[in-house]
């Protein structure tokens, strides 16, 4: 505010002199300059309304001599933006679809940027009027890459900021930034302006990295431009307490608020404004370590400091009157939060509209108060309208962001979840409690897989052409940051090679954006995005078949709804406990409390533990696992027997069909189907794609170990155990299909995979891996852990489980491409990870088979599913992925699948033709090491377009 003042000054002067010449000024500008001024007065005592109407008159004198494209009508523009900014009232904008961007020329209308302003339609806020206007003038009469251009956008991007429109915003500040960057360098104050501003977008959206990052480049700046005791110094110090704080690194942030506190005490004349908010954001720090006497003062002087400055009125007092709500809160002084929260709300609501997610935000603490009271029918209403709001918020966020920035996104409103998983568990005999907290399990479970594979659809579909160079781009990338990550860094330098890492993060990254943004439109218009939190449960129900159920398990985290009095809130979640949610084909929701994460975890993995042993005696285990996990849920169940799994922790990791009642394994008593969320149910309106009928079996790779090399799980030569088991797989297949293209030996490779078109079928037999310190079992399809080949010893894993799991194709150990930056190291030429198959085509693919080892492990990410081979194919377009959750054997796994195949031939669906065929194995191998280490993951239906098996040939 301060420097729009400044330079409308300046600049009036100047036109002043200028249309005077030699002669005496236009009168009208004169009067224009005072009509500012007096505007200024008025602002600055809190009279914005004469302020405005004021400053209106000025601009019309300014237009009517000047015209309305002159540059100092520009800044008259911004100007008055600004003044409309300092009531604090942004208007609501309502978020409609408008049919008519539909059309054959729709894609020069998707730029992201303009893709969301279409979105919004009604009263748009008077101040980003006048900006917009102001942008337009700059960049006519200036051209599109001045840097007076970036301040307009500077300006419009802090205002989408302000109201909650962070993808508008993320577009202007990054074309902001690029502009100075290019106009003014790097050590600029301008430049350093828009690092700050891009950091708070990222801060608001839980990217912590990103925002430290950017707030650390910014607070370098200055501190070099204008000396160590400058009130700019401060906000950056102030900004980067507040990421320190978001991360709970309490001292850290302290240490900073502290200095900027100092510098702001000592600067005469400073906005009281930037005072308050700093002793705000200290404030909240000793607040979370149940400092509360310490806290309290400084809430108080926050707030009158403030309303002196801002007005009783504005959003920022708002927000402090919140936090002091949720000081007294956490004292359980309920009787001084309530009112405070309730008016924090209604501020928040005038000031910045209903939608507005720090409306969502003041909801969630309200409920959280009824919570902690045990008024449970008064946070119902609470929570399902901060769910609607951060919902389409959402919506918004995520057409823009790379997956890093889901995740963050993501995450950021788990707390949201929890509080209604905690209702479900407080309130279990509340329908409309069950009914929420279903909703959000269906909305936000999987989330992140349903978004990026969202992009890859409309990348992949017939507007998405002009994508397919960046796709390329993508791919190969990814497969070279695939190849520098599992091997040694060869002749590079440590330093070298961690910044060649960064390198290809960042720009893989940026097309992942980029990717993104350009089908941000189609996304929206699509017929598999999200449905409406009030309709989602509904649509999943259509998709249950009769004696069918969904079960929704969900993690989640025990403990108060507020920390008990005098403790600190340290950030680290308390006590997880598993709930299941359960769908009926009735649309009734019925809910029950598993008990504490920990022992169920624990018998999941004992179990898959012991089913990984042939040997092991694995029926206690099986039944224990049943006890806790299972039995609760058969009272919920009623008559069904289709039972669609969408599991979280390590329930993901199991396969339910060998789970043992005492009597009978649940494979005699239940279909099962895994879902990433029970929202994959939901029936597909509109096929963009005719299922393909094509089969392609790629198996039995003529593997190539590197001459002279120690593997370090075995003698040399014994890296990649040769599997003719395989080979009889993919020939017993191609007898049941003829037309099955068979890929062998020599030609089971990298390349062969990696450029398959969406075949009908897509079977894979070969040694699998997901990267840990458990050993490969002698003749096992598995790779175990390993290091930089020829050293001996382990490397560090990626932290990427994407990259830790993957396939070993023929052309493992030839030599890289001479053109990859990587070529210096050994590599891993037919080492293809979950990355890589991520990028590749299978848009029409009806099945996937992963016939090989721990293809269905991964890292477990709480409400978003297992992140490895499962994930990968998922994302690249396959309906349905059978793959094993253990080391499977050669032989025995040759023979399931065959028998697999033969049910599919038969018609029957995705999911029972596995559970007919484990049945059929099990009369020859009892032990479910053999007959149970498949899963399926995704449609259930019969394949379509695939005849009767022919008859049984004779065997050569």
């Amino acid at each position: 505010m301060r420097q729009t003042f400044r330079w409308m000054t300046v600049a009036l002067c100047c036109v002043v002199g200028a249309a005077a010449g030699e002669t005496r000024p236009d009168a009208r500008l004169e009067e224009a300059r005072h009509a500012w001024e007096e505007a200024r007065t008025l602002s600055q005592a809190g009279n914005h309304t004469d302020a405005i109407a004021r400053a209106q008159h000025a601009l019309a004198l300014q237009e009517a001599v000047l015209g309305k494209e002159h540059l100092a009508v520009a800044d008259a523009l911004d100007k008055l933006g600004g003044l409309y900014e300092a009531q604090g009232l942004y208007p609501e904008d309502r978020l409609v679809f408008p049919p008519e961007l539909l059309n054959e020329n729709w894609r020069a209308a998707s730029q992201f940027g303009h893709a969301l302003n279409v979105l919004r339609q009604g009263k748009s806020a008077p101040a980003m009027r006048f900006h917009e206007r102001a942008l337009k003038i700059r960049e006519t009469v200036l051209g599109e890459n001045h840097p007076d251009v970036a301040r307009s956008l500077q300006l419009l991007a802090d205002l989408d900021y302000t109201h909650g429109a962070y993808g508008t915003a993320e577009i202007s500040y990054d074309r902001a930034l690029a502009l100075r960057k290019a106009a003014l360098g790097e050590n600029h104050l301008e430049f350093a302006e828009s690092l700050d501003g891009l950091a708070n977008l990222y801060l608001a959206q839980g990217f912590f990295f990103g925002a430290g990052r950017l707030h650390s480049r910014a607070l370098a700046i200055r501190v070099a431009a204008l000396g160590k005791s400058h009130p700019d110094v401060a906000a950056s110090l102030h900004h980067l307490g507040d990421v320190y704080l978001g991360q709970g690194k309490y001292p850290r942030a302290e240490s900073l608020y502290t200095r900027a506190l100092g510098i702001l005490q000592l600067a005469h004349g400073e906005n009281p404004s930037q005072v308050a908010g700093v002793l705000d954001s200290l404030a909240v720090l000793y607040m979370r370590q149940g400092m509360y006497a310490r806290a309290e003062p400084l809430f108080a002087r926050a707030i009158t400091l403030q309303e002196t400055a801002l007005g009783k009125k504005h959003h920022r007092v708002a927000t402090v009157l919140a936090h002091r709500a949720l000081l007294h809160a956490y004292q359980e002084q309920y009787e001084r939060a309530e009112p405070l929260l309730e008016r924090a709300l209604a501020m928040r609501e005038a000031a910045l509209g209903k939608n507005h997610p720090l409306v969502a935000t003041c909801l969630r603490e309200l409920a959280r108060l009824r919570l902690a009271q045990h008024r449970f029918a008064e946070a119902v209403p609470l929570l399902t309208r901060a769910l609607s709001i951060s919902e389409s918020r959402l919506r918004l966020d995520v057409l823009g962001a790379s997956e890093s920035r889901l995740a963050s996104a993501l995450w950021q409103l788990r707390d949201e979840e929890e509080l209604l998983y905690a209702l479900v568990r407080a309130a279990p005999d509340d329908e409309g409690v069950r009914r929420l907290a279903l909703t959000a399990a269906l909305l936000r479970k999987g989330r992140s897989a349903a978004e990026l594979t969202s992009i890859s659809r409309s990348n992949r579909g017939p507007l998405g052409a002009s994508e397919q160079p960046t796709l390329e781009r993508l791919n190969a990338l990814r497969s070279e940051f695939a190849t520098l990550s599992l091997q040694n860094r060869g002749s590079l330098q440590p330093a070298e090679y961690q910044q060649r890492l960064r390198n290809l993060t960042a720009v893989i990254e940026a097309l992942e954006t980029n990717l993104a943004r350009g089908s941000a439109l189609e996304r929206i218009y699509s017929t598999e995005a999200p449905p409406r939190p009030e309709v989602v449960i509904d649509r999943v129900t259509q998709g249950l078949p009769e004696h069918g159920a969904l079960i929704e398990f969900i993690t989640c985290t025990e403990g108060p709804a507020l920390p008990r009095p005098g403790t600190a809130d340290t950030g680290q979640p308390g006590q997880s406990y598993y709930l299941a949610l359960v769908l009926l084909p009735n649309a009734e929701v019925r809910a029950v409390e598993l008990g504490p994460v920990e022992p169920i975890d624990r018998a999941a993995s004992l179990l898959r533990d012991a089913l990984a042993r042939r040997d092991a005696d694995f029926q206690p285990l099986a039944q224990a696992l049943y006890k806790l996990a299972f039995r609760p849920l058969l009272p919920l169940l009623g008559n069904a027997r289709r039972l669609f799994l969408s599991p979280d922790g390590q329930l993901g990791l199991v396969p339910f069909a060998a789970l043992h009642d005492g009597r009978r394994f649940l494979v005699d008593s239940f279909d099962f189907t895994y879902l990433t969320s029970g929202r994959d149910l939901i029936p597909r309106l509109l096929e963009e794609w005719t299922p393909a009928t094509s089969v392609t079996v790629l198996a039995d790779p003529a593997f190539t170990p590197i001459p002279g090399s120690m593997p370090p799980n075995g003698p040399a030569g014994q890296f990649w155990i040769p599997l003719p088991g395989t080979r009889q797989e993919a020939e017993a297949i191609q007898r049941l299909i003829p037309r099955a293209r068979l890929l062998l030996g020599t030609k089971a490779t990298k390349e062969q995979l990696l450029h398959q078109r969406a075949p009908g079928v897509l079977h894979l037999a070969t040694h699998g891996f997901f990267l840990s310190d458990e050993p490969a079992r002698e003749a096992s399809r598995a790779v175990g852990h390993f290091g930089a080949l020829g050293e001996g010893v382990l490397m560090r894993l990626p932290p990427d489980p994407l990259l830790r799991s993957g396939l070993v194709l023929a052309d493992a150990g030839a030599a890289a491409p001479a053109s990859s930056s990587a070529a210096q190291a050994r590599p891993y030429g037919g080492w293809v990870t979950a990355l890589e198959l991520a990028g590749i085509d299978l848009w029409g693919t009806q099945l996937v088979i992963l016939s090989a080892c721990d293809t269905g492990r991964g890292d477990v990410r709480q409400g978003q599913g297992v992140y490895g081979l499962r994930r990968a194919l998922i994302l690249a377009g396959a309906e349905t992925v059978v793959m094993s959750l253990w080391m499977v054997r050669d032989d025995t796994t040759s023979q399931i699948m065959e028998a697999y195949y033969r049910n599919l031939l038969e018609g029957q669906g995705r999911a029972v033709a596995l559970r007919n065929a484990m049945r059929t194995l099990r009369e020859k191998h009892p032990h479910p090491h053999f007959w149970a280490p498949f899963i399926v993951l995704g449609r259930d239906t019969p394949l379509s377009g695939f005849g009767p098996a022919p008859a049984q040939a004779p065997k050569p």
